[in-house]
């Protein structure tokens, strides 16, 4: 596939949303957290992610995403639920407005770095995760992973 390069500068001020992938990625019982090094919540903790590509899965985007910023190989597994990401300025105009799909994925490879748009990285249980993280809807994700993590295991899926 043809990398394409992106003008971020269209992300600012859109005329449509753009769709971002965001990755909740497992190794054993903790999550990988990655602290943002662009806008929006630029220098909060989060779960890797990012915008997709024309011509690519959801699954794909949410394992490139992760390479990318983490240097880690995952196996997305299943859709999580989609949030809407609508950050409006001090005019009440909408600044940022992206739709999330959040994938649960499963880290298969690697030792996890700060890369690309990452700051720093960690891997957090759900306590701690949703402790650092300041989103609220990231601290729901985070959760709702965790409970169907939690329900898959019990039903031996």
């Amino acid at each position: 596939m043809t990398e394409t390069v992106t003008d971020r500068s269209a992300r600012e001020y859109p005329d449509r949303p753009w769709v971002g992938v965001g990755v909740i990625v497992w190794k054993g019982d903790r999550l990988l957290l990655i602290r943002r090094g662009r806008a929006p919540r630029l220098g909060q903790w989060s779960i890797p992610g990012g915008a997709q590509h024309i011509g690519e899965t959801v699954f794909a985007a949410a394992a490139r995403e992760v390479l990318e910023e983490t240097g880690l190989t995952v196996r997305p597994t299943h859709v999580v639920t989609v949030v809407d990401a609508i950050t409006r300025d001090a005019a009440d105009a909408v600044h940022y407005h992206y739709t999330l799909v959040e994938v649960a994925a499963d880290w298969q490879a690697g030792e996890a770095a700060a890369m690309d748009d990452a700051l720093e990285v960690r891997w957090a249980t759900v306590e701690e995760a949703v402790g650092l993280v300041p989103w609220e809807e990231t601290d729901k994700v985070i959760r709702l992973a965790a409970s169907q993590r939690s329900q898959s295991s019990c039903s031996g899926k």
